[in-house]
């Protein structure tokens, strides 16, 4: 029986995603440019991937001269939160805290980063009405 399919995008939708998010919209050229820069890829491949994206409505395309221009159907935010929700009740038990410290023993972040997650849970703690605990 097939695997159901996920609303989450695929590790290499997600590289895709992250370059028009971050770029705006592009052709399968430049796509394909900005994904050269970690491994080889073939044009065809990425061509056939961008259309599955469009078919599984994570991209809009649309005509630009003899090319296609592709552009986000998903917003970044809401997509990368979804994908963290998913994340924790599949991985983590649906425990944020499990998450956290599994991240913190595998990153080893700096000091700042450090810094930037207290102020993240102090800014959620403020939101959601929350005494400051630390």
């Amino acid at each position: 029986m097939p695997r159901p399919r996920s609303q989450n995008p695929t590790p290499g939708e997600l590289e895709v995603l992250q370059i028009i998010w971050k770029q705006g919209p592009c052709t399968v050229r430049q796509v394909l440019d900005e994904l050269q820069k970690t491994r080889p890829r073939a044009y065809t491949s990425v061509m056939s991937l961008l259309n599955v994206m469009v078919n599984k409505r994570l991209l809009r395309r649309k005509p630009q001269g003899k090319a296609f221009l592709y552009s986000a159907a998903v917003q970044e935010q809401p997509t990368l939160r979804r994908m963290a929700g998913d994340l924790v009740q599949r991985v983590f038990r649906g425990s944020p805290g499990l998450l956290v410290a599994h991240a913190l023993e595998q990153t080893d972040p700096s000091p700042q980063e450090l810094e930037e997650m207290r102020r993240l849970i102090d800014d959620y703690r403020a939101r959601h009405g929350q005494e400051n605990k630390s």
